[in-house]
C-alpha cells in the first residue's frame, strides 16, 4: 500500500514569506487522515500541525509515513529544521515523534487559578518593586542572550535561535518597552535584589515570560515567592489561569513549578532535516 499526501486546498502565503498548506493523507488514493504543514519566513523552521489519522486506520504506520512525507515537503520549501507541538495527553503522538528522531526542547505549563483577590503576603524582609530603567535594560539583554543560549544548547542552529529570539522579544516588547498588561518587577530581600519577574496579566490568561533568581540567592524560596506574587497579580487582573514556558533541561525549575500545581500542556520537539 502507498501512503501519499494530496493537497486539500491552495497554499497560503503571507507577505513576509511564511507559508502553509493542508493535505489529505491517502492510502492508495483513499483518504485516511489529514495534516497541515507550515514554514516560518526567512529560512525559519517548518512545523507539522494537526496530523490526524482516522480511527479505523490507526496503528498501521499511516501517521509515520504521513509525518515523513510532510518532512519531505518542508525540505522542498527550504526548511532545515521542523517543530512539532504535542499535547501532554497525546501519548501516541509523543511516541511517534520520539521514534522519528524528534528531541524535546521545552514545555508549556499551565495552572488554573482559584478565585481570590488581594496581594500575596511576601516573606518578612521582602519587597516587590518595579525595575528601574537601567536594570530593566540590562536584565532583558541578559534574558535574551540566555534564551538564545538555551535554544542552541537544545540543538537549534545559532541563526535560527537568534531569529526566533528577535521575533519573540519584538512581540513581547513593542517599541522596546513592556506591552500593555505586562510588568517587569524586582524582588528585594533585606536590601539585596534576589530575583526578577517579567509577567503578562492581560489580555487573556496570565503568562510568566521570565523569572530569575541569581545563583547566589537560590535555594532560599525566592523563586517560589516570585511565582506566588505572579499568580496573585493575575488574580487581581481578573485572569483565571497562568502559563509559562520552561526548557526541558531546567529540572530545578520544573520541580518548582510542579510543586506549585503547574501541569504540562504542550511539549515542543525539534528535528533537523538533513
Amino acid at each position: 500500500m502507498t501512503t501519499t499526501l494530496r493537497p486539500a486546498g491552495p497554499e497560503r502565503r503571507r507577505q513576509d514569506g511564511a507559508r502553509s498548506r493542508d493535505y489529505t493523507v491517502c492510502v492508495n488514493g483513499r483518504p485516511v487522515g489529514s495534516v497541515r504543514i507550515a514554514a516560518e519566513p526567512h529560512g525559519g523552521p517548518g512545523r507539522i500541525d494537526a496530523l490526524a489519522v482516522d480511527e479505523q486506520d490507526r496503528r498501521r504506520g499511516r501517521g509515520t509515513v504521513a509525518a515523513l512525507a510532510a518532512e519531505e515537503v518542508l525540505r522542498q520549501w527550504g526548511c532545515t529544521r521542523v517543530l512539532v507541538s504535542v499535547p501532554d495527553e497525546a501519548e501516541y503522538a509523543l511516541r511517534l515523534a520520539t521514534a522519528l528522531g524528534y528531541t524535546e526542547t521545552n514545555r508549556t505549563l499551565h495552572k488554573d487559578l482559584a478565585p481570590g483577590a488581594g496581594r500575596h503576603q511576601l516573606p518578612p524582609g521582602s519587597v516587590l518593586r518595579e525595575l528601574t530603567a537601567q536594570d530593566r535594560q540590562d536584565w532583558l539583554a541578559r534574558q535574551r542572550n540566555g534564551f538564545v543560549a538555551a535554544l542552541t544548547a537544545a540543538g537549534v542552529p545559532a541563526d535560527h535561535a537568534e531569529a526566533h529570539a528577535a521575533a519573540s522579544y519584538a512581540e513581547a516588547l513593542p517599541g522596546g518597552g513592556p506591552a500593555p498588561g505586562a510588568a517587569l518587577l524586582a524582588l528585594d530581600h533585606e536590601g539585596a535584589t534576589v530575583g526578577r519577574l517579567w509577567l503578562h496579566t492581560a489580555p487573556g490568561p496570565g503568562w510568566v515570560q521570565a523569572v530569575e533568581v541569581p545563583p547566589a540567592h537560590r535555594g532560599r524560596g525566592h523563586g517560589r515567592t516570585l511565582m506566588l506574587a505572579a499568580e496573585a497579580a493575575c488574580r487581581m487582573a481578573g485572569t483565571t489561569a497562568v502559563g509559562l514556558n520552561v526548557f526541558t533541561a531546567n529540572e530545578v525549575a520544573i520541580r518548582l513549578y510542579t510543586s506549585l500545581g503547574y501541569r504540562v500542556q504542550l511539549r515542543q520537539l525539534w528535528k533537523p532535516l538533513a
